[in-house]
């Protein structure tokens, strides 16, 4: 969380949405985008923020009517998605949050008998309601998790990452560098199954380094 000022300060973020996830939900962090980089933010809230937790999930949600819907289907399952949105007047404590979201995800396999399962999410932006319809807080917040399931998903699933022995000094952050820097490799070289490529690799030691262009 110490790292976010450095990693973004020499970025020129005026007039873009900085999305993250409930880890950076932080007020220095929203102050930061919001007053020194001229940028809007848009922070997943979790129980982290317990204060701030608590009014979104206090909000009389079922009076709100849905903003904006979609579906898709694809690896092995279903998934609708929802999301509405309100208008923050006054009280919520958070710097410079405009509006508030509710994001109700069902997901269910395609398997015969599988069945529906629903996780609802909360949200906060900067974003004023004259600058961003539903469906475009909706594209945004799908883009972030975009991200989380292509390079997060992939470390915890494809390398396991989560039973790593390498806990101790900088050896989990160089690891997690050289697995990102694995995953863009395959992916640069087209393959869009990760757990398949790996196996694959696995089977020549010259394939990795073709990858990398070295011969």
């Amino acid at each position: 969380m110490t790292r976010v000022r450095p990693l973004l300060a020499g970025l020129d973020l005026a007039g873009k949405v900085v999305t993250a996830d409930a880890l950076h939900t932080q007020r220095d962090h929203a102050t930061f985008l919001v007053t020194e980089k001229g940028a809007h933010y848009l922070l997943v809230v979790k129980k982290n923020q317990p204060g701030l937790h608590r009014q979104l999930t206090a909000f009389p949600w079922r009076q709100v009517e849905v903003g904006h819907r979609d579906k898709d289907r694809g690896h092995g399952r279903e998934e609708h998605r929802s999301i509405k949105v309100v208008s923050i007047a006054a009280g919520i404590v958070f710097p410079h949050a405009l509006q508030a979201m509710q994001i109700k995800r069902q997901v269910r396999g395609l398997r015969p008998g599988a069945r529906w399962r629903t996780v609802t999410v909360h949200a906060i932006t900067s974003v004023p309601v004259h600058h961003a319809r539903p469906a475009e807080l909706a594209a945004w917040i799908r883009g972030h998790w975009t991200i989380e399931n292509k390079v997060h998903y992939v470390r915890d699933v494809a390398y396991d990452e989560d039973r790593s022995q390498a806990r101790t000094g900088n050896a989990p952050r160089v690891m997690a560098t050289l697995r990102n820097l694995a995953i863009s490799a395959i992916r640069l070289a087209w393959q869009t199954n990760i757990a398949q490529a790996l196996r694959c690799l696995a089977r020549d030691a010259s394939r990795p380094l073709a990858i990398l262009g070295i011969t």
